[in-house]
């Protein structure tokens, strides 16, 4: 994943790319600290995958569905919310002191790769952290991924 491209590449087993999909990260930039609202960077891995089998679009708060599918009549009564759509591949900082442990734990600062509305951009920096993708990508790359799987955000 790189945050200057805003491209997350997906690898095989022997490190040649056999997808690439355009990204959202933070609108604050890449780093590691609790409340800045910043894409962690370093070595990852996927601790939890959340939303297999539920139709895209759907809405999810607390890594949990609402039972709402979003539409643009939903997101016009929410203006101010912070879509997490689809499936999330919550991840989880393997270098301790710089994303892992106290003060700056990817994994308790709940930091995704999630969907997002349609209408957002990619390949613009405008999360509040998390990694956000169109939902058909993110639909793909849930697919391809496992519980464990390396990720390395630079």
């Amino acid at each position: 994943m790189c945050l200057d491209d805003q491209i997350l590449t997906l690898r095989d087993e022997h490190g040649s790319a056999i997808a690439r999909y355009p990204v959202s990260t933070a609108l604050n930039g890449a780093g590691e600290q609790d409340g800045s609202g910043c894409t962690p960077r370093g070595e990852h891995y996927i601790r939890a995958m959340i939303g297999a089998g539920l139709p895209p679009d759907t809405v999810f708060r607390a890594r949990r569905p609402t039972g709402e599918i979003y539409s643009a009549e939903l997101a016009a009564a929410n203006p101010a919310r912070d879509w997490i759509l689809t499936r999330i591949l919550w991840l989880c900082g393997l270098e301790p002191g710089k994303n892992r442990g106290a003060g700056v734990d990817t994994f308790r600062r709940f930091i995704y790769i999630h969907g997002t509305p349609d209408t957002e951009p990619m390949g613009l920096a405008l999360s509040h952290g998390c990694i956000r993708m169109r939902n058909s990508d993110v639909v793909e790359l849930f697919g391809c991924a496992h519980a464990g799987m390396p990720v390395t955000i630079r």
